[in-house]
């Protein structure tokens, strides 16, 4: 069986990707956020209370990550400066999994390397971002 798809439903299917992606890293950012800064950053002190990283670097981290987060997840959700927001997402990623992988959280290490092929497959179809504020810039 073939399926003919056209090149709207492909734009459809990145807008879509994209904003799912978006809307889960902008809404990490803010619940984080709202929970208060110092919430998060207790948090992930503990967590990291036996790596070799110095407590300071881990609370500045804590207290810069929600914003960040939010940042690049709201960018990614209206799809401006899309490249360069999914390389921001990527090297997020990157990031955060040699923080899971330095205290052993493979369950982490694992969903972040989830995030990391979903903002690679919207990279590399980013010819379909058409439905974007990038788009709308591009046609004007």
């Amino acid at each position: 069986m073939q399926f003919n798809t056209s090149k709207t439903d492909e734009k459809i299917a990145y807008a879509l990707l994209r904003a799912v992606a978006g809307t889960n890293l902008l809404m990490h950012g803010v619940s984080r956020l709202l929970a208060g800064p110092q919430g998060f950053a207790d948090h992930l002190t503990q967590q990291f209370a036996h790596s070799p990283l110095p407590e300071a670097m881990i609370r500045g981290f804590g207290n810069v990550l929600p914003p960040v987060e939010g940042l690049v997840g709201l960018l990614l959700l209206i799809g401006l400066k899309t490249r360069w927001t999914l390389i921001a997402a990527s090297l997020l990623m990157l990031i955060l999994t040699f923080g899971s992988s330095l205290v052993q959280d493979w369950a982490a290490a694992g969903t972040q390397l989830t995030y990391a092929l979903v903002f690679s497959i919207l990279l590399f179809l980013r010819q379909y971002n058409s439905w974007s504020l990038d788009g709308c810039m591009n046609k004007a």
